[in-house]
């Protein structure tokens, strides 16, 4: 075994992204798997963050499925100077709400009722533990399960692969949302021995990311197979300057739904001024 100041170590590098806002987002309501679009506001943070990230070299991007969170990735692809994989699985998706999907959850909480006798009076509360779950839906524990899937399935691959190819640049997005990456981000911290709580990583802003390395040793000996217990650092979490300069555009535009097929207002302004500027006979 080579010591952790050796030539044996490699770095990956994970940065985890919350969907740009949502229009379910912004009606104080449950979204899980409910396919709610992404408003003009959260096409615009998308394109922020892409910005932000364009300079940074990704490996790949992994997305969830939803329309939400595949536009925050496509976008993020997009600024990428050369071209970069972007992958897909429902295992990315929200919690599931079941019949709390597009229900309220700022409401009030009724004195002696159980969880299940909220629900019953159709009273969507948030579950008061994680093993609570709505009808048809998932709880806490459920989601983790699918997060160390990725965990295992994913993650750890890259690293292992990193490790044994001693590759020092590789660094994966993955677009998601807030419940599931904090059930990530706590799970592949446990990789490292760390006793943090998804509580910890809760209140993620939309195309807020956070970022976490993973340092692996690799024993020569056996050509990288053996992957020794790695050392995982959260370096930035909730970041978000990439939005501060971003203004909602008024009038309720930027709150409405984001149509991939419809010319934003501020792009025809600047085309139409361009068509003007080409129509100026040059003497």
């Amino acid at each position: 075994m080579t010591s952790s100041d050796g030539d044996d170590s490699v770095t990956v590098k994970f940065t985890f992204i919350r969907h740009g806002e949502s229009t379910d987002n912004l009606r104080s309501v449950w979204a899980g798997w409910r396919d709610s679009k992404l408003s003009n506001h959260g096409k615009h943070q998308s394109e922020a963050l892409a910005e932000f990230f364009a300079d940074t070299s990704l490996t790949a991007i992994h997305s969830s499925t939803l329309e939400r969170a595949f536009l925050t990735a496509k976008a993020l692809q997009a600024a990428q100077s050369s071209f970069v994989p972007l992958e897909t699985s429902p295992l990315l998706r929200e919690q599931n709400f079941g019949r709390g999907e597009g229900q309220r959850y700022d409401v009030r909480k009724k004195p002696r009722l159980s969880f299940e006798e909220h629900i019953a009076q159709g009273i969507f509360i948030p579950p008061f533990n994680r093993s609570d779950r709505y009808p048809g839906g998932e709880s806490l524990d459920d989601v983790s399960k699918r997060a160390d899937a990725i965990v295992k399935d994913i993650i750890l691959p890259y690293v292992k692969k990193a490790t044994r190819e001693g590759i020092q640049d590789m660094h994966i997005a993955f677009v998601s949302h807030g419940i599931f990456i904090a059930e990530l981000i706590t799970l592949l911290a446990a990789q490292g021995g760390s006793s943090l709580r998804p509580k910890q990583f809760r209140g993620l802003r939309n195309t807020g990311w956070t970022l976490v390395t993973v340092k692996a040793i690799r024993d020569s000996e056996d050509d990288g197979q053996e992957v020794y217990p790695p050392v995982v650092q959260i370096v930035q979490h909730n970041s978000c300057t990439h939005l501060d300069t971003l203004v909602r555009q008024k009038g309720g535009i930027g709150s409405s739904a984001y149509d991939p097929g419809q010319k934003d207002i501020r792009s025809f302004m600047s085309s139409s001024r361009e068509t003007r500027l080409k129509e100026v006979p040059l003497n």
